[in-house]
C-alpha cells in the first residue's frame, strides 16, 4: 500500500500486517499469502473476496511550502495496482470513507468448505516511517479490512451453459431478494448548526450516510446558527448495522471545500416511535450540528412469485381496502395508499455478451425506494414473474422500471427504462411498454410487460400533496448540455410568447380592433370593478380551470399539445454553430433586460439622477394623496375608462405605459460608466471632466 500526493512523490510505503484475526488463521502481510492450519488431502481452489473499508489518515506530513498536501492512497498486489483512491485536497488529516473489493484465488492453501461466513480481520493503524524524511513522525493510517469467502460454484450455473438449468433458484438468490426488504424508515430532520465559525464567504451543508443510502443537505450561507429544518427519510435493513454517519463541510469555490467534522452514530438500539434530539460537537472551533432521527416501523414491503401476489388474496385484499377506506382518512395519515407491480417478462432486449446474449435483472423504484429481481443468465427474453409492493407516500410519484445486465463484479450495463406515474396507473392491466434510454428521451431495444395497481386514499393523497416534496437521495453534478440548454431556451420562449399573446388581446380590445369583442370587454371592465370582492379571483381561477376542461371533454384541445419534443436527426456542425450563437445571445439580451429594470428602479431610489428622482418623489406624493381620499375602486374605474376611450376621442393616438416609459429614462449601472452621473446638489458638472469617458481633459 502506497500514499502519495499528485504534485509530490511518494510519501510512503507500507506492507501493513494484520494481528487482529482469529488464532487458527495465521496472516503475514497484504500481499495475501493466507493460510490456514494443517492442509486437507484433496484440495479444492476456492475463491476469495477482500473488502477494504473506510480509510483515515491522520498528521500527514506535508510537501508544500504551505503545509498542506492532496494525498491519495494505492493499493499493489504482487507489483500490481488493483485500486487508488480519490484525492483530498489540501488536508493533512483526509478522511476517504471510500469500500471496496478485490478478488483473490488462493490456490495452494484450502479453507474448510463449511466456513462460508464473512470473518472480520481486524483494524489496521500504521505509523509511517521514512527514512529520507527530516521529520521523526510521518503520520498514521488507518483501514478495516475483512474478508469474506466465496464458493466459485454458485455462480457456475449461470457461467458455464453446459448445465441444463439455465437459471437456478440459489440460495444466494432468494437471500438477495430477502436482504432488500426494509423493516423501518428512520425519520431523519436536520435542524441546525449552533457555533458554527463566520469567517470567509462560501457555503455550509451537512452529508448523511447510512450503508448505500446518501443525502445531501441544501447549501447555506456561513453564519453562526444556519437553519435547515430539512427533513428527510433512510430505510432501515436488518442485515445492516452500520452506524449513521455525518459529516459537515464547508465550500468555497467549485473545487475548494474542507471537512468541518464527521462523526457516527449507532441507530441499532434506537426505540419505535420515539423522537431522538442529537446535539454533536464538530471539530475544535467549528460547532455543533443539531438533528432529530426517528424509527418508524414499516408496513406493505414484499416481494413474492406472481402466484402469491399479496392482491390477489380475498383477506388480504380486504384488509388493505379498509386500512385506506375513506373512513378511515383520519389514521396514518402519512401512509397515502399501496402499490403492487407484477414484473412478468421482458422481450428483445440488446446483447451485451459476446456471445449474443445478456444477464438481464430488473431494478423497481418508486420514490426512494428500490427493489430488483433476480437475474435470468444467457437469455434476452427474460421472464421474472415476480411481485413487489410498496407503501406509496406520494401519490405524485412515478413507477420506473430499469433494466440492467450483470456484469460480474463491475457495474451493470444499462438495457432500458420505463416510467409510469402513479396516477396514471390503470389496475389490473397487463402494459407493454417500449423501453428507453437513460433520460427518457429516446426509444431504445426491446420492452417490459408488467401489470401495476394500486389502492389508495384519496384524503390522505390530497394532504400529502400540500405537504414539502420527498427528496431523492445525493445525486450526481449535473453537466452542461447545449441540447438541454436549447429545450430550456424554447420552453421559456414558449410561455413568454402565450404571456405577449394574452397581452396582445388586451391591447386589442383598448385598440377596438373588434367593436363586439371591446364593447363586451368594456362592460365587463365595468361590473367587476364596481361590484368586485376579493372572493372573485379565486372564482375566476375556478372558472378559468373548468373552462379549460370543457374544451378537453369537447375535444377542442389535448392536454399534449405543449409538450415538448426532441429534434429528430443529426445536425451538421455549421448549425450547431448557429444554434449555440443564437442561445448565448438569446440568453446574453434575457439577462440584460433584467438586470438593467433592477438596476433602473434602485438607482430611482439612491439618486443616481436628482431631476428623476425629485420627480418620482412628486408622483408618489400625489398618488398618496390621491389614494388617501378617493377609494381605489374609483381611481381603477377612472384608468380603465380613460383607457378604453382614448382610441374613440383620438383615433391617432400612440398607446404608450407610463411607468415603463419613466423607468427608461432612468440609466442602469453599465450606462452610468459609460455615461458617467454625478449627483450634483447645488453644483454644476465639473468643467475638467468629460462627460463621455469621464477622464479629466488637459488644459493647454
Amino acid at each position: 500500500m502506497m500514499m502519495q500526493s499528485p504534485h509530490a512523490p511518494c510519501l510512503s510505503t507500507v506492507c501493513p500486517t494484520i494481528n487482529t484475526v482469529p488464532k487458527t488463521h495465521q496472516w503475514h502481510t497484504l500481499s495475501l499469502h493466507i493460510l490456514k492450519g494443517p492442509t486437507p488431502p484433496a484440495p479444492t481452489p476456492w475463491f476469495f473476496v477482500l473488502p477494504f473499508f473506510p480509510i483515515n489518515f491522520h498528521r500527514h506530513r506535508s510537501q508544500s511550502c504551505q503545509r498542506t498536501s492532496d494525498p491519495y492512497v494505492k493499493f499493489k498486489l504482487e507489483g500490481k495496482q488493483f485500486y487508488k483512491s480519490k484525492v483530498v485536497y489540501k488536508n493533512l488529516n483526509p478522511q476517504w470513507n471510500e469500500s471496496f473489493s478485490h478478488p483473490l484465488r488462493d490456490r495452494e492453501h484450502v479453507y474448510d468448505k463449511n466456513r462460508t461466513s464473512d470473518d472480520f480481520m481486524g483494524s489496521l493503524e500504521h505509523f509511517y516511517d521514512d527514512p529520507k524524511s527530516k521529520e521523526d513522525y510521518m503520520g498514521v493510517i488507518t483501514i478495516d479490512v475483512c474478508l469474506m469467502f466465496r464458493d466459485p460454484t454458485v455462480k457456475r450455473g449461470p457461467r458455464w451453459p453446459q448445465r441444463k438449468n439455465k437459471s437456478p433458484r440459489t440460495d444466494m438468490q432468494k437471500n438477495q431478494l430477502k436482504n432488500q426488504l426494509w423493516s423501518g424508515v428512520f425519520g431523519i430532520t436536520l435542524v441546525e448548526g449552533q457555533d458554527l465559525p463566520q469567517y470567509g464567504q462560501g457555503d455550509i451543508y451537512v452529508r448523511f450516510r447510512l450503508g448505500d443510502q446518501k443525502y445531501k443537505s441544501k447549501n447555506l450561507c456561513i453564519q453562526a446558527n444556519p437553519q435547515w429544518r430539512e427533513q428527510f427519510d433512510f430505510n432501515q435493513f436488518e442485515d445492516n448495522q452500520e452506524p449513521l454517519q455525518v459529516e459537515v463541510f464547508s465550500k468555497r469555490g467549485r473545487k475548494c471545500e474542507e471537512s468541518w467534522g464527521m462523526f457516527e452514530i449507532d441507530l441499532s438500539r434506537l426505540p419505535e416511535n420515539q423522537r431522538q434530539l442529537y446535539t454533536h460537537v464538530l471539530d475544535p472551533g467549528k460547532g455543533r450540528l443539531v438533528f432529530l432521527v426517528t424509527l418508524t416501523p414499516c408496513w406493505g414491503v414484499s416481494i413474492s412469485d406472481i402466484s402469491a401476489a399479496p392482491l390477489e388474496q380475498p383477506d388480504e385484499r380486504d384488509t388493505i381496502m379498509e386500512k385506506f377506506s375513506l373512513k378511515n382518512s383520519h389514521k396514518c395519515v402519512k401512509e397515502v395508499g399501496y402499490l403492487q407491480v407484477k414484473v412478468i417478462k421482458a422481450t428483445d432486449l440488446p446483447a451485451t455478451d459476446l456471445n449474443g446474449k445478456s444477464n438481464p435483472f430488473c431494478v423497481i423504484e418508486l420514490g426512494k425506494s428500490r427493489l430488483q429481481t433476480q437475474t435470468i443468465y444467457k437469455t434476452l427474453n427474460p421472464e421474472w414473474n415476480k411481485v413487489f409492493t410498496f407503501p406509496i407516500k406520494d401519490i405524485h410519484d412515478v413507477i420506473e422500471l430499469t433494466v440492467l445486465d450483470e456484469n460480474g463484479d463491475r457495474a451493470p450495463n444499462f438495457l432500458g427504462k420505463v416510467a409510469i406515474p402513479l396516477l396514471a396507473v390503470q389496475n389490473g392491466q397487463q402494459v407493454c411498454r417500449f423501453l428507453k434510454k437513460e433520460d427518457l428521451g429516446s426509444l431504445t431495444k426491446g420492452s417490459i410487460t408488467l401489470v401495476p395497481e394500486i389502492i389508495y386514499n384519496k384524503v390522505r393523497a390530497g394532504i400529502q400533496t400540500f405537504k414539502p416534496k420527498e427528496t431523492k437521495y445525493v445525486e450526481e453534478n449535473l453537466k452542461f448540455s447545449k441540447k438541454v440548454l436549447a429545450q430550456n431556451i424554447y420552453r421559456v420562449r414558449k410561455i413568454s410568447t402565450a404571456v405577449l399573446y394574452t397581452l396582445q388581446y388586451i391591447k386589442s380590445c383598448f385598440q377596438w380592433e373588434s367593436t363586439q369583442r371591446s364593447l363586451i370587454a368594456f362592460l365587463i371592465f365595468l361590473v367587476t370593478v364596481w361590484h368586485w370582492e376579493l372572493f372573485m379571483l379565486p372564482l375566476f381561477l375556478l372558472l378559468l380551470i373548468g373552462w379549460n376542461y370543457f374544451q378537453l371533454t369537447t375535444g377542442r384541445v389535448t392536454s399534449n399539445q405543449d409538450l415538448v419534443s426532441d429534434e429528430s436527426g443529426k445536425k451538421g456542425l455549421m448549425e450547431k454553430i448557429h444554434m449555440v450563437q443564437e442561445i448565448v445571445l438569446t440568453v446574453q439580451t434575457i439577462l440584460d433586460e433584467i438586470a438593467s429594470m433592477g438596476e433602473r428602479i434602485k438607482n430611482i431610489f439612491n439618486w443616481s439622477v436628482p431631476f428623476l428622482s425629485c420627480l418620482a418623489c412628486l408622483v408618489l406624493f400625489v398618488a398618496t394623496a390621491v389614494l388617501y381620499h378617493i377609494p381605489l375602486r374609483y381611481v381603477v374605474l377612472i384608468w380603465g375608462v380613460n383607457k378604453f376611450t382614448k382610441k374613440l376621442r383620438n383615433p391617432h393616438t400612440i398607446d404608450n405605459n407610463e411607468i415603463l416609459d419613466f423607468l427608461k429614462r432612468v440609466p442602469s449601472d453599465v450606462q452610468k460608466v459609460r455615461v458617467q452621473f454625478y449627483i450634483q446638489i447645488g453644483r454644476e458638472f465639473p468643467e475638467d471632466i468629460c462627460i463621455i469617458c469621464s477622464n479629466r481633459i488637459p488644459k493647454c
